[in-house]
């Protein structure tokens, strides 16, 4: 089953009445709340999802991370409101070259629903391929049905990231200079986790924000050290962008495990080392 979808798949579908959900995942870390970018434009029927409120659960304390995982249950609710139903195919996209919507991707996949799709380009490839938007809050759709439960995809704690970063590939998506430490603009102390391998996440996209060919992403993860005959797992600064690093490895066809606390958990522990610098 394919984990991309193509705006001109996603277009037919629709227009063949298909039963596709879509929706519209749109955050940023300098702008957390996309209502209003949902508003200006979003590709018809779709539904916004509230990263920070639906895909994230802030109840927990800090020391967890800034976004640790909804429940099942929380998760389940949320996707019953944006009316996806058993059986659907579900679709997301995002504003950022799917840098967020990649969360919705993974978190939805690891709750059991089988046919999730990134709209590979996200919503600049829709645009540019003239297809309709829709401005405004959209139309509420019919709750579903759909029934979730968590287990499908590989998920790490710090002490199992800490220990595929010694025996296998523990990849850092975040900036360069964030993994070497030489800045540092949320999370309470600087570097990396001792042993990780940089590779930042926009390097999983082409000019045009989508995802490099399956060649380039194996070459790409090859030249960071990643060996995929050990284990592989990947963490940034909250495990938003990391999710779209472990789909970018599921392209290359390499299965990662996603430590979700990742940096802003791990700096936060006082007695979790710290490396700084190029290498790992």
């Amino acid at each position: 089953m394919s984990t991309l979808m193509t705006v001109d798949e996603l277009a037919n579908a629709r227009e063949a009445g298909k039963p596709v959900r879509v929706l519209d995942v749109r955050w940023r870390l300098d702008a957390p709340d996309g209502t209003e970018a949902f508003r200006a434009g979003h590709i018809p029927g779709a539904v916004y999802v509230d990263l920070d409120r639906e895909l994230a659960d802030h109840s927990l304390p800090v020391a967890h991370g800034r976004h640790p995982l909804p429940t099942a249950s929380a998760l389940q609710e949320s996707a019953r409101a944006w009316g996806v139903c058993d059986g659907d195919t579900v679709v997301v996209y995002d504003d950022l070259g799917n840098m967020s919507s990649a969360r919705a991707w993974w978190l939805l996949k690891h709750a059991g629903i089988e046919d999730v799709r990134v709209l590979d380009g996200a919503f600049a490839a829709w645009k540019r391929a003239g297809l309709p938007v829709e401005r405004g809050d959209g139309t509420a759709p019919i709750p579903g049905n759909v029934v979730l439960e968590y287990g499908a995809m590989p998920v790490l704690t710090a002490r199992e990231a800490a220990a595929i970063a010694r025996s296998g590939s523990l990849v850092d998506a975040r900036a360069g200079e964030r993994y070497r430490g030489e800045v540092e603009p949320i999370d309470p102390r600087a570097g990396h986790i001792p042993g990780a391998l940089s590779a930042p996440t926009n390097g999983n996209l082409d000019a045009d924000g989508s995802f490099l060919a399956v060649d380039a992403l194996r070459r790409r993860f090859a030249d960071a050290g990643v060996d995929p005959a050990a284990p592989v797992g990947a963490y940034c600064g909250s495990g938003v962008t990391a999710s779209h690093t472990v789909l970018a490895l599921h392209l290359a066809g390499i299965p990662a495990a996603l430590y979700p606390g990742s940096w802003s958990e791990w700096s936060r522990d006082p007695d979790a080392p710290v490396a700084t610098g190029e290498q790992p």
